[in-house]
């Protein structure tokens, strides 16, 4: 359900409402907080509590809310507080039980506040760092994808500081591994991955920086000995535009903001994003709780349907 003062359990609500032919799933969260959400849009709206997968019911258009949290009262919306973080762990790790016991066939996570996190005790940087928590440290990437580019990050929330000291030779092997493996289970039988460059002008020759020659382009040399059809580094400022021009299938970034920016200046709407490397399928929405307009009843469900649906390709194997 996401952050319960944010627009999470409000999407999921009205996803529920605007599809009432493809229901086939439940929601993971706080009773109390989606049948608010769900009678606030229509109060004619029923909900089924549950304590398991099994004891849903589909065929009364009933909305299926097992049960991770219950709050005494409903948390302040657009508002940071501890409670609320606790109901939007508690459902993230229920939900991530389920996905490992083979309950479930995908997660879609509704967006969680890091600050209501924090205010918790719970000190995690987003959704990808628990999941990959919670499925044994593996090593995940978040992909991002919209009608027109696919990015993978190779460090995902920290400085930018932080990230240069991050994106070093391992972490570039595991993204593009991680990218190559996606983008098969995406349809894409043999995807061409650019890598983006960490300095401007990809270094200009290590004027501008060394990690190209030093860390980057070895890296690249390795994936490719391991037939990857890999290439770059491609100097930031271009490599998105060639994607876009069907050169390149994905591309991986090397630090949050240079990879999202070029997806979400696209647009919300078409955007979701995956988390590659765990054993189960996990999306969401590529936006977060817009606290601002929390609670007006006006939230675009548009990006988590985009989410849902890319979900049910990845768990039935069909191209997106």
């Amino acid at each position: 359900m996401g952050d319960p003062a944010g627009i999470g359990p409000e999407i999921v609500a009205r996803m529920f409402l605007q599809r009432p032919l493809q229901r086939h799933w439940i929601v993971v969260g706080d009773p109390l907080v989606m049948h608010q959400a769900l009678i606030t849009l229509d109060p004619l709206a029923r909900l089924h509590r549950i304590k398991t997968p099994a004891e849903a019911r589909f065929e009364d258009g009933m909305l299926n809310v097992l049960v991770s949290s219950e709050c005494a009262e409903l948390p302040p919306m657009g508002q940071v507080s501890a409670e609320s973080g606790r109901a939007a762990y508690a459902a993230v790790l229920a939900a991530t039980r389920l996905a490992k016991a083979g309950a479930i066939r995908a997660i879609v996570t509704a967006p969680i506040h890091k600050e209501a996190l924090a205010a918790a005790g719970l000190h995690y940087p987003g959704h990808t760092e628990i999941l990959a928590e919670q499925a044994g440290g593996l090593d995940v990437a978040m992909m991002l994808a919209n009608e027109d580019i696919r990015v993978v990050l190779v460090t995902i929330h920290c400085s930018l500081r932080d990230a240069i000291q991050r994106a070093d030779f391992p972490a570039q092997m595991a993204a593009i591994r991680l990218a190559y493996t996606g983008a098969r289970a995406l349809g894409i039988d043999h995807p061409r991955i650019a890598v983006a460059a960490l300095n401007p002008h990809a270094g200009e020759g290590d004027l501008f920086g060394d990690e190209e020659t030093r860390i980057i382009g070895p890296a690249i040399a390795q994936a490719r000995n391991e037939g990857i059809d890999v290439s770059g580094p491609w100097a930031g400022d271009m490599v998105f535009m060639h994607a876009r021009e069907g050169r390149f299938d994905i591309v991986i970034a090397q630090y949050h903001d240079q990879g999202l920016i070029p997806v979400k200046y696209m647009g919300l709407a078409q955007g979701v994003n995956i988390t590659l490397g765990l054993p189960f399928t996990r999306t969401s929405p590529d936006h977060g709780t817009a606290f601002d307009i929390a609670g007006r009843g006006i939230a675009d469900p548009s990006s988590l349907e985009t989410a849902f649906d890319y979900a049910l390709r990845l768990t039935n194997g069909v191209s997106v």
